[in-house]
């Protein structure tokens, strides 16, 4: 939907060359302590390699947040020139020794190929940043798909739909890794309100992605035609059945789908291709060994925000945000009976737990210290609109309400005492009468 875009991780590097963190030596220490507080019933771990997790985490989470702020712009080349030379049988080749280990109907098509060839000339760079971001996600996409028991292969898709960005909208409305619309995310169970819209979480979009793909797949039965229907529709797939005779194989049904979708299927073949096939192109493979994985989840007890977290514990408030890209406010909002999972690097587990009480003792002060609305105007009775009767004046419409006669006369712009029957008046009462 969105094409490949501008995404870039922190490159891997061994103890020896790993590049000097930012973070100050004060903070490690105070990080590393509370670290080994929260695990001392271990006596296997040790402090430095609590350290050494850190730096890296914080290294790889810096270029994540430079990664949003690059987006869609274009790199300089990295790791040497692409090998951009297409060999039409060499492909055939390659693309039938894909097509015995996968479910899809992997062939050769001109179409094909020319997908593979712009984005080697177009977006090789691009597909090198993937690769790397890739190792962040893939394992999360891979268990999913494997609990599902649907092929792995399906992970390429959501570089064609977000290029792994979490925060990716399309013009449409579409949203998140899998790019979902507001409709389809409901009937899946993703929840989406002022604060929250997991169509951005990772963990939540993926399995709501993966029932979708499975119910496609229920329907037609067909690898290619499941990927078209996820892209515009099951309706928009079977009217192009219809429209082609019969024909129920991607390719005869192609010229009868929308534009997108004509292009769609072959385009996650290209990444498919390309990725399985990196190092044949010097695209490179990823170095990132840090993955999704390497985090973990709490579940908050009183309402934070992302900045009291950046306070407490060593990570921006971008940082957070990159990691729980779902809480639209930068805020995880605690809702009773409700479970709101924040999500952090897991050698920063430890820290967390040891600043928890300080931290929500932290958040209900500043809540508490926030301007409340005035009691007497919150709980105020609503206005009313008060007809004058026979016998009425203004001294006792006053008395019946609770009021004084010079508040009647400013809420209703009266100059003097006289009212005539069947006006209307605005009084709001202090009590309403019995009768």
């Amino acid at each position: 939907m969105l094409g490949v875009l501008t995404l870039f991780l922190a490159q891997s590097s061994t103890a020896q060359n790993r590049p000097k963190s930012t973070i100050p030596a004060q903070q490690l220490k105070d990080f590393a302590n509370a670290s080994l507080f929260a695990d001392e019933k271990n006596i296997s771990y040790r402090i430095p390699d609590v350290r050494a997790a850190f730096e890296y985490d914080s290294l790889w989470l810096e270029e994540l947040v430079k990664a949003r702020e690059l987006f869609s712009l274009r790199a300089p080349n990295v790791e040497g020139p692409v090998d951009k030379e297409l060999n039409t049988e060499v492909i055939k080749q390659r693309l039938f020794a894909l097509n015995q280990k996968t479910p899809f109907e992997l062939v050769y098509s001109p179409i094909l190929e020319r997908e593979i060839a712009s984005y080697l000339r177009g977006e090789a760079t691009l597909i090198r940043k993937m690769i790397d971001l890739s190792a962040f996600y893939f394992p999360l996409f891979e268990e999913e798909l494997d609990k599902a028991n649907l092929p792995l292969e399906i992970k390429y898709l959501a570089i064609v739909e977000s290029a792994l960005d979490p925060k990716a909208e399309s013009y449409v409305g579409a949203k998140g890794l899998w790019q979902f619309m507001y409709p389809t995310a409901k009937m899946f169970g993703l929840e989406i309100n002022n604060y929250v819209d997991e169509r951005m979480s990772p963990v939540k979009s993926t399995k709501a992605a993966v029932a979708y793909l499975k119910q496609l797949y229920g329907i037609f039965n067909n690898w290619d035609l499941a990927l078209a229907a996820y892209n515009s529709g099951p309706g928009n797939v079977s009217k192009a059945i219809r429209r082609s005779g019969g024909h129920t194989n991607y390719w005869n049904i192609r010229p009868y789908l929308p534009k997108e979708t004509a292009d769609y299927v072959p385009r996650f073949y290209a990444i498919m291709y390309l990725f399985e096939h990196a190092a044949a192109h010097n695209l490179g493979v990823s170095s990132a060994k840090r993955t999704y994985f390497e985090t973990d989840t709490i579940h908050i007890k009183e309402t934070v925000t992302f900045e009291q977290l950046s306070k407490r514990l060593p990570l921006s408030e971008e940082q957070l945000s990159i990691l729980n890209p779902e809480y639209k406010l930068k805020l995880v909002r605690y809702e009773q009976n409700k479970e709101r999972p924040l999500r952090l690097p897991k050698a920063a587990m430890g820290l967390f737990l040891n600043a928890e009480a300080d931290l929500y003792a932290e958040a209900k002060e500043t809540l508490e210290n926030t301007e409340q609305p005035l009691p007497e105007l919150i709980n105020a009775p609503e206005r009313v609109r008060y007809s004058v009767r026979p016998g009425d004046a203004l001294s006792i419409i006053a008395r019946r309400y609770g009021v004084q006669v010079s508040q009647i006369k400013t809420w209703n712009n009266l100059k003097g005492n006289t009212i005539r029957v069947g006006q209307r008046l605005t009084v709001y009462p202090k009590r309403y009468p019995k009768s």
